[in-house]
């Protein structure tokens, strides 16, 4: 084995530590959002809310994260990425401590709020870094990390809700004195904490390193990173950041005033992620299945094992992104969820109500709705997931990256805010049937929005993107 062959290996171990040290915060914002899936019906009853209301107390947290989003650029690009962290990281634990204390549905909400201002920040700041701290080859690897640490954190969350459940023996019993439900939120402290100091470890990223001047600290970032010569990349970043101003958001727009077409395309990719309804899936799927005939044990289990599936398809994704490239995996998910979609949509929409007016699901109609529903996750877990997030990272150039990346995140938020808090009452006055159609033609959407609009930028450096 050669110097540089041991050279290359060190190099890559290393930038995979720090990938992955910054996708801990995909982990916060997995754990985040999906924490409350065991604790909707608790939130109604402890706080004597309508639907709408237990709607906008789920989902009133991805508004926070969608200023978090917007604002992060601006953060990150004066700060720089690890302090962007580090405001996330401290936003997470107040979050966490917050929620569990809550005495209202009011300051429930602004605790949820203030840690999806944290999410926000996160879900920008993690995908921008790993881009540009990675070396080509390695790219859509390790920004498919940010996704599987979010899936990760998602699979942990709903863990959680089940073995705290099971050890109360629902989430409105107490567990040690207080209430199941709120010991669901405390468990985030920890991570949290951990997201912080972690993050203060990890060295800053050689682009906004050039941005700032720093390029002696620049190149020895990158000499960590990459090996060997590092002043021609140097050079070569030098020429595509500005160094005489902070990137604006006015960068983002063409010279007719609207927006550049390839702010749209993020834009786009965005929110066709969310209106697929994956995160339907993840904070409701155990009121979910409750509402088909499942018991809380049963409906948290189906949970858990949904978020295995999701765990398992983002591995997928990681060992082809590089291979095969983004778009092929797009085109493949969004064929995958708009059949599995129309499925779950055609079993639902036929199946008998109860005198609540709830679908029931006997015999293969129940283990069909199963297999759809997970399929459903595997297609999206191969595809939207991850690769949404190595676009949005990857796609822009060095002079818009932050900005534009935190345009895109914040109207995932709002697509995401707005899936979230519209499916208690379509279930309540629509059904389940007509959520999921609704849910099956974004996906279609999909296909063909990829299909014209999105381009490979599979092995692209991000200098000449």
């Amino acid at each position: 084995m050669t110097p540089t062959t041991v050279r290359r290996k060190s190099n890559t171990f290393y930038v995979i530590l720090i990938a992955g040290a910054a996708a801990l915060g995909g982990f916060l914002f997995g754990f985040d959002t999906a924490v409350i899936n065991g604790a909707v019906l608790s939130l109604k009853k402890a706080f004597n809310t309508s639907s709408w209301l237990t709607g906008l107390a789920v989902s009133l947290a991805l508004l926070g994260s969608a200023v978090g989003a917007f604002f992060a650029g601006q953060i990150a690009d004066r700060y720089g990425r690890v302090k962007a962290m580090v405001v996330a990281s401290t936003l997470f634990t107040i979050s966490a401590i917050g929620s569990g204390l809550a005495v209202s549905v009011w300051d429930f909400i602004f605790w949820r709020i203030l840690g999806g201002i944290g999410i926000g920040v996160a879900s920008v700041i993690a995908p921008a870094y790993i881009a540009e701290c990675s070396p080509t080859h390695l790219r859509g690897r390790l920004g498919s990390l940010q996704q599987l640490a979010i899936v990760v954190g998602i699979f942990v969350a709903l863990l959680s809700d089940y073995f705290i459940a099971t050890l109360a023996g629902s989430a409105d019993s107490r567990l040690l004195g207080v209430a199941a439900w709120r010991w669901m939120f405390w468990t985030a402290v920890p991570p949290a904490v951990f997201y912080g100091m972690i993050a203060l470890t990890i060295p800053e990223s050689p682009r906004y390193l050039v941005a700032k001047g720093r390029e002696p600290e620049a190149a020895n970032v990158l000499a960590k990173i990459l090996g060997g010569d590092v002043l021609p990349k140097i050079e070569e970043i030098r020429q595509t950041v500005l160094q005489e101003r902070q990137p604006k958001f006015s960068d983002l727009l063409g010279r007719s005033g609207g927006l550049l077409p390839i702010v749209w395309i993020g834009i786009g990719l965005s929110i066709l992620q969310q209106f697929v309804g994956i995160n339907v899936i993840f904070y409701y799927s155990s009121v979910l299945w409750r509402a088909v005939g499942f018991s809380e044990k049963d409906s948290l289990t189906i949970t858990v094992i949904t978020g295995a599936v999701n765990i398992i398809t983002t591995l997928i994704a990681i060992a082809f992104v590089d291979k095969f490239g983004r778009k092929p995996l797009l085109i493949l998910g969004s064929i995958g969820m708009t059949l599995t979609l129309g499925t779950m949509a055609s079993i639902f929409s036929n199946a008998p109500v109860d005198a609540a007016g709830n679908p029931t699901l006997a015999g293969s109609a129940g283990t069909m709705a199963l297999i759809a529903a997970n399929l459903y996750v595997f297609c999206f877990g191969f595809s939207w997931g991850p690769v949404v997030w190595v676009l949005l990272g990857e796609m822009f150039n060095n002079k818009i990256r932050a900005a534009a990346l935190s345009v895109a995140a914040a109207m995932q938020w709002i697509a995401n805010f707005v899936i979230s808090t519209t499916f208690p009452p379509i279930l309540q006055y629509f059904g389940l049937g007509s959520a999921y159609g609704l849910y099956t033609i974004a996906a279609a959407t999909s296909f063909f929005f990829i299909l014209f609009f999105i381009k490979e930028t599979k092995g692209i450096e991000l200098e000449d993107m």
